[in-house]
């Protein structure tokens, strides 16, 4: 693929992106500043694609495996179309203990998705965490930055369904 073949006139996220590589050229090492231009495209698109890497690698002159290697070693990069609201199952022991298996489990079926996928109307993605801290509250999820606690699948299913129809009210 050449350079050539990166260009996306016409698409102002690139434009946009296309202008931050051009404020950092000029710095000293500027392949260093490959997480940050990461950071950045994956704020414009909200994931990084594979079409989205080969562009960065086309502009920084840096392989496409050596960006594909700093994506994938990162958590906070995302490489898939993300939904609207993530929502995270705290798998932590005291939540495993009351029953966050079995919230995970309503969680897959409700949404159509295991860990790390988007939900085909593009309003959830489904994830993991290790422990939010909220211990008392056993089992819990997070829907972006909300807690949900004492969890059980009928109010998983309950909450998922307000959010659905949030987003389809915003439609």
């Amino acid at each position: 693929m050449s350079c050539n073949d990166c260009n996306k006139v016409g698409d102002p996220r690139y434009d946009e992106l296309q202008v931050y590589i051009d404020s950092l050229r000029d710095k000293p090492h500027f392949e260093s500043y490959l997480i940050a231009v990461l950071h950045r495209a994956q704020g414009l698109f909200g994931y990084l694609s594979e079409e989205t890497m080969n562009y960065v690698s086309c502009d920084m002159n840096i392989p496409t495996a050596q960006i594909w290697g700093v994506a994938t070693f990162y958590h906070f990069f995302n490489l898939a179309e993300q939904g609207k609201h993530t929502v995270s199952v705290c798998m932590g022991t005291a939540c495993y203990v009351k029953g966050a298996a079995e919230v995970l489990e309503t969680l897959k079926k409700e949404l159509g998705v295991e860990v790390g996928e988007t939900s085909a109307d593009k309003i959830f993605t489904l994830d993991e965490a290790r422990c939010v801290g909220a211990c008392g509250l056993a089992p819990v999820m997070m829907i972006d930055d909300e807690i949900y606690g004492d969890l059980t699948p009928d109010k998983v299913v309950a909450i998922i369904k307000k959010y659905r129809e949030k987003a389809k009210g915003a439609a």
